[in-house]
């Protein structure tokens, strides 16, 4: 979720779920430690419970990676071996790895003698013709044997050539079979489910077998998804919040991140999708995109484009 699940992403997400896991966009080693750490790192304390998502395949880096990203208040750092793109391959990082067990095995112990917060692992089920159940079960049984105990499987192998990231979530066949049986062969280990679930029934139906699930794109352009999640998921009794106070809890934080000299736009664009499916969607969308990059474009441009929804 490169350049989507940004800090102003995660705190509009948690307004619509108070308990689900957020996680940051992936950021690289290099990013942290030859760029600006504070960009990237930096989040408001009400995003949380909030997981670092790292890149990088050198053992102390991300050790250090993780010591900084804790310091920071995150509460999980998660590596991530199933990112398929090319900008991501040259870096020898994501899904690539998943050819190197032992060396992503080395980098989870690194992290996981560096911090005292848990160390989990996202990967795909295979890559290229490296696909078999048998080379998935070793690469889990090896990372594992590192202290990994939290395995995070988008359920698509990734082709590391000859598609692009957006085809590797569309093309190669979702197996959710192989993700389930994962977590009957290795019982003692949180299995979370990834990759093309689109609604809460088929979430929950999942949930009965593994032991948890992510979503990802769906809730990035459906997220008023997310506002069932604590009743239905986490059997939380509070009420609903319903999406126009959803939109209006968000006016202090944009008035803040505008004082702090961030544009509307850079916040309001992962709030188009909030009444997807609801009258005056359309028109919600089109008000926001036209005007929040206006300069001086403040929080009345919600307003107005709540008055457009019903």
């Amino acid at each position: 979720m490169l350049d989507w699940t940004d800090r102003h992403c995660r705190y509009f997400h948690r307004l619509l779920s108070r308990h689900a896991l957020l996680y940051s966009e992936m950021v690289t080693t290099g990013a942290i430690l030859q760029g600006n750490a504070e960009r990237h790192l930096q989040f408001d304390a009400a995003e949380r419970p909030l997981a670092l998502q790292l890149g990088g395949s050198d053992p102390a880096a991300l050790a250090q990676c993780a010591v900084i990203g804790a310091g920071y208040g995150y509460d999980q750092i998660n590596l991530n071996v199933g990112c398929p793109s090319d900008r991501v391959q040259n870096g020898r990082f994501g899904a690539c790895l998943m050819a190197e067990p032992q060396l992503v095995a080395e980098c989870v112990a690194a992290m996981r003698d560096a911090v005292p917060i848990p160390v989990t692992v996202k990967s795909r089920i295979g890559i290229d013709d490296r696909d078999s159940y048998a080379e998935l079960t070793e690469f889990i049984a090896t990372v594992a044997n590192a202290g990994c105990k939290t395995f995070i499987v988008h359920a698509r192998k990734a082709w590391l050539s000859g598609l692009s990231p957006k085809e590797n979530r569309e093309i190669p066949p979702l197996r959710y079979d192989v993700v389930l049986q994962l977590k009957q062969d290795f019982p003692q280990l949180e299995i979370v489910i990834n990759g093309g679930i689109n609604s809460l029934d088929t979430a929950e139906a999942l949930l009965d077998r593994v032991d948890g699930v992510m979503l990802g794109r769906e809730v990035y352009h459906n997220p008023y998804l997310l506002a069932e999640v604590d009743a239905r998921i986490f059997h939380d009794p509070q009420p609903l919040p319903s999406r126009r106070q959803v939109a209006i809890g968000m006016q202090d934080y944009i008035e803040r991140q505008l004082e702090s000299g961030q544009r509307l736009h850079n916040i309001t664009r992962h709030m188009l999708g909030l009444f997807h499916g609801a009258d005056g969607a359309r028109a919600w969308r089109r008000h926001l995109s036209e005007h929040s990059g206006k300069p001086g474009a403040g929080f009345q441009v919600v307003l107005d484009a709540l008055a457009f929804t019903f």
